[in-house]
């Protein structure tokens, strides 16, 4: 499980935090209603996981297992703030588009989960390899939920990019067409269970013809000896 390319699979894919296992829903349907706002909220729940995974695999040893759960708590609160108040510092219009889901890091249960069942047994490295690959592959799914949303809802994409990157990314809109009336459906939460639905469905679809095409291990036969009695 150490193994940084085993981390990857299972960040990325195998055991997906959004995908496969279905944590931090609050947060990927109210705030994926644009790439950039998936991408905001995507980095800093990861710099929350990364941080988190390094200090609880620092202080595993030193923390009663009694009082570990609020302690966990307490290490992902403090670097929430951190994240909140640099977001507010630098990147003010997406402090603003996200809002109260920023504090909301502190409940999310990715994040408490893998303090719990992966920093809190295993050394640091491998720690934040796993908070990396975790966050990386819930920001992916941010992404790509809010990148359709985006486009069928408005007919854009990277829309307001300059409230991430800088007024310069502000040329990074790109508009695929100009819709008469917005679909209403996709910006709304409905529709973020909708596309998370076909996101999860395509999963599986792939993940089927993976074991499809995988040879077949053929199990050796076993020859039966018949006894008789002389």
């Amino acid at each position: 499980m150490n193994d940084n390319k085993t981390l990857m699979k299972n960040g990325l894919w195998n055991n997906n935090p959004a995908l496969v296992q279905i944590l931090g829903l609050c947060p990927l349907l109210a705030v994926s209603t644009s790439v950039i706002n998936g991408l905001g909220l995507g980095i800093a729940t990861m710099l929350v996981l990364v941080g988190s995974n390094i200090t609880v695999s620092l202080v595993r040893d030193y923390v009663p297992n009694e009082i570990r759960i609020p302690v966990f708590v307490m290490i992902i609160a403090a670097l929430v703030t951190c994240v909140q108040l640099l977001m507010n510092a630098y990147a003010y219009g997406l402090y603003l588009s996200l809002g109260i889901f920023i504090p909301l890091i502190v409940t999310n249960c990715i994040i408490i989960g893998r303090a719990e069942a992966f920093a809190s047994k295993n050394k640091i490295l491998p720690s934040v390899q796993d908070g990396f690959w975790m966050g990386m592959g819930m920001t992916s799914v941010l992404v790509v939920l809010g990148g359709m949303r985006e486009l069928l809802g408005s007919g854009t994409l990277f829309g307001g990019a300059n409230i991430l990157l800088g007024q310069w990314a502000s040329s990074l809109k790109i508009v695929v067409f100009h819709p008469d009336n917005s679909f209403l459906l996709a910006l709304l939460p409905p529709g973020a269970f909708i596309g998370l639905g076909f996101l999860i469905a395509l999963k599986s679809v792939i993940d089927k013809k993976m074991q499809q095409r995988q040879p077949k291990v053929e199990k050796p036969k076993i020859e039966r000896v018949r006894v008789t009695n002389q």
